[in-house]
């Protein structure tokens, strides 16, 4: 792995993300002084927060799996992640609802998800979800150490035996058909691949080797931390600055000073920070612009589609919605299509609901209820572009509403007391590239040595982390990138010891977990 050369004493981490708090942390581990620059208020980044009627809306991501990547990013400095979050274990990880009135609880226990899915399709179809929790958990141990905890300084670092095992594990084959290998129920095959969407490619389309994001979900487990999603970036500034770093808020970066290929100082709204190094957190145009470098590619970098989400403080709520609810609509194909190729809002929606009061009540006021509900949208390279989402978002949203309220959720159009819209329009002003938050797609020339890299030529001592580059989108990949910025900084070390599923301290006692009234 190519390191920095020269003195990098002195790092200044641009954003107070995700990707930023992991870098930070293990930055301090290896020693270095660290200057975390945030251009909001607080802490987080996309996991951001918005207070509003006294309801606690968390602006980010709803789903938090794989938390031995945040223990390991708390244990870097010596603090203890129980000691800072309280996490609770979701059961069902997700509820899944179909156009036919069908429904599924996902669980991540073998044995009770064999239960479901024989109750809900048969025994043979329970045979075939034993089968794909095996090779599920295949696909991750596969790749785990090899081609996603890894920088990559060229693809000729592909060329090792677990390639050759990945392949023979069917991993660069189409998603959609891999999954059918083992289910043949259609709403279960939806299950366990509409996770690829994550990744901003159509499951039909998708590397089976992107299941590892369904093994995240459906095997190791889904957790949410008390306090809302933004408790997650919040502990890991805590425990940064108790740790030495300096956070410093409101302070949004001006330009980057350099000599020759050196960053020699950050300047913000407030003032010039003398720096050895830089690791750069924003959507990658805005590191680049900062950078004055942008790498030269063969193609031009596609995005993946966006989100609209309606954040809504209600006086009630609707005891079928578990913590995480998707609520599939009939169409699937024809969905992506819209998505990734014509352009246009889904004409039959599929959705998630999350329901974060569910596990914790204390995000909104006593006897009130949140609801947060993201459709995945065209970004606005492929659809309408920023200008258009002012007019179409409020359209948009009763539409929305509408269709939930067919769905089965009577009466929410007239519950929401409070509530928040964000649009494309929103997230490009917000800096997102293309107006999406989920960044650069995972095609297969964008993934693994083929994305953008954590260093750009030219800069011999700035390092990118974040879901634009290496390894890519999603919280546990995000919090990997962190990492593998800081190891271009300080050098690599032996590797960990991996597990297969959470650490013993991301389970709360078992008096915490809660089941989710039907």
């Amino acid at each position: 792995m190519k390191a920095l050369p020269g003195r990098t004493d002195h790092v200044v981490v641009v954003g107070a993300g995700l990707a930023g708090l992991s870098a930070t942390l293990h930055l301090l581990a290896a020693g270095r002084r660290v200057t975390v620059v945030e251009r909001d208020g607080l802490p987080g980044g996309r996991a951001g927060r918005i207070e509003r009627g006294g309801y606690r809306m968390d602006t980010g991501p709803t789903v938090l799996t794989m938390p031995d990547l945040l223990a390991e990013a708390f244990a870097a400095v010596g603090a203890r992640m129980r000691d800072h979050l309280d996490l609770v274990p979701l059961h069902p990880a997700y509820r899944a609802e179909f156009a036919d009135g069908s429904a599924l609880d996902v669980h991540t226990d073998a044995e009770a998800m064999a239960a479901e899915v024989e109750r809900f399709a048969g025994a043979r179809e329970a045979a075939g979800y034993r089968s794909l929790r095996r090779w599920l958990t295949e696909l991750y141990t596969l790749q785990i150490d090899r081609f996603i905890d890894a920088n990559f300084d060229s693809p000729w670092q592909l060329a090792h035996p677990d390639l050759a095992r990945l392949a023979l594990a069917g991993g660069f084959g189409p998603l959609d058909r891999a999954i059918g290998r083992h289910l043949g129920d259609e709403r279960l095959r939806r299950v366990f691949s509409f996770q690829s969407l994550y990744a901003g490619v159509a499951p039909s389309r998708a590397l089976a080797a992107y299941g590892v994001i369904a093994y995240m979900d459906t095997v190791a487990g889904v957790f949410f931390p008390r306090g809302g999603m933004h408790a997650v970036p919040a502990a890991m500034a805590k425990a940064a600055a108790a740790a030495g770093a300096e956070l410093r808020y409101h302070e949004p970066v001006e330009r980057l000073e350099r000599r020759g290929e050196r960053i020699t100082a950050v300047v913000t709204s407030a003032g010039r920070i003398a720096c050895d190094a830089v690791v750069l957190t924003p959507d990658l145009p805005v590191s680049y612009r900062l950078l004055g470098r942008r790498p030269r590619r063969p193609a031009r970098l596609r995005h993946s589609p966006s989100a609209v989400v309606l954040h809504a403080g209600t006086r009630r709520t609707w005891p079928r919605l578990a913590h995480h609810t998707i609520s599939f609509g009939a169409a699937w194909d024809g969905t992506f299509r819209e998505l990734t190729r014509t352009g246009r809002v889904m004409s039959d929606p599929s959705l998630l609901i999350t329901r974060p009061t569910a596990t914790d009540p204390a995000l909104a006021p006593a006897g009130r209820h949140l609801h947060y509900i993201l459709a995945p949208c065209p970004n606005t390279e492929t659809g309408p572009d920023a200008l258009h989402w002012g007019e179409l978002g409020a359209r948009y949203r009763d539409s929305l509403v509408a269709t939930l309220e067919r769905r089965g959720l009577h009466g929410l159009g007239e519950s929401i007391e409070e509530e928040c819209l964000v649009t494309p329009a929103d997230w490009a002003a917000r800096g997102h590239a293309a107006g999406t938050p989920f960044s650069v797609s995972h095609t297969f020339a964008q993934t693994g040595p083929f994305r953008p890299r954590n260093l750009v030529r030219g800069t011999e001592n700035a390092v990118l982390a974040g879901c634009g580059t290496t390894p890519g989108v999603g919280v546990p990949t995000v919090l990997v990138s962190g990492k593998l910025a800081a190891l271009r900084i300080t050098g690599a070390p032996g590797r960990r010891p991996r597990r297969a599923d959470p650490p013993p301290a991301a389970e709360p006692s078992p008096a915490r977990r809660q089941e989710v009234p039907r």
